[in-house]
C-alpha cells in the first residue's frame, strides 16, 4: 500500500524504460534503427516472487504501462503524499530507445512499459531488491533510480545530469503511441 512509503525509501525500476512504446511505434509505422529494439513485454509473477522472498521490506509495486515511469511515479507521490527524486543519470534507457526518442521527439520517461514494474522498498533492502531483480533474466537491468521525500508531497523532481531538476508532471495528452 502507498500508506506504507517512507521519505528515504529507494525508488528501484526492473529495467530499461521505453522499449515497448518504441516497439510498437516503430513496426506500425514501418520505421527502422539501426539498433533492433525489441519489446520488454515479460510475465512479472516470478520476478516478484524472487523480490518479495528477497526482502520483506517492499512498501510498494505498480507497472508503468499507461504514461510510462514519470506519470506513475506522479500517482505514487500523490498516494503516498510524498515528494519523489530520481536521478536522471541512473534511470535505465536502452540505447536504441535514446536514438528513436532523440529522432521522434518522445521522452522516454513518459513511454509505455509492457514488463517492467516500479518498486518502492526500505533504503536498507534496497540493494537486496536490485540482486533480487538482476538474479532473473527480466530484471537484469534494474537499477535504483532514486528516493521518496519529505519535501514536495505529491510532486516527482527528476535531478538532471547537467544538474538542473526538473518537475515531473503527470502526462498530458494523449500517449504516443497509444497501445490499449
Amino acid at each position: 500500500s502507498a500508506d506504507n512509503i517512507i521519505a528515504g525509501d529507494s525508488v528501484i525500476v526492473s529495467g530499461p524504460i521505453g522499449d515497448h512504446a518504441i516497439s510498437v511505434i516503430s513496426k506500425r509505422e514501418g520505421i527502422e534503427f539501426d539498433t533492433m529494439v525489441r519489446s520488454d513485454s515479460d510475465p512479472l509473477d516470478k520476478l516478484i516472487r524472487k523480490v518479495l522472498r528477497a526482502s520483506k521490506k517492499v512498501r510498494f509495486m505498480r507497472d508503468p504501462t499507461r504514461g510510462g515511469l514519470a506519470t506513475t511515479l506522479n500517482e505514487i507521490a500523490l498516494l503516498a503524499k510524498s515528494g519523489i527524486a530520481i536521478e536522471e543519470a541512473e534511470v535505465p534507457v536502452a540505447e536504441g530507445v535514446r536514438q528513436a526518442c532523440e529522432l521522434l521527439g518522445f521522452d522516454p520517461l513518459y513511454l509505455a512499459c509492457e514488463g517492467r514494474v516500479i518498486i518502492i522498498a526500505a533504503k536498507e533492502d534496497g540493494e537486496r531488491v536490485l540482486k533480487a531483480l538482476r538474479s532473473d533474466k527480466t530484471g537484469r537491468g534494474a537499477k535504483i533510480i532514486g528516493s521518496v521525500t519529505d519535501d514536495s508531497p505529491g510532486r516527482v523532481r527528476l535531478n538532471t545530469i547537467s544538474g538542473g531538476k526538473r518537475i515531473l508532471d503527470m502526462l498530458s495528452g494523449e500517449q504516443l503511441p497509444r497501445i490499449c
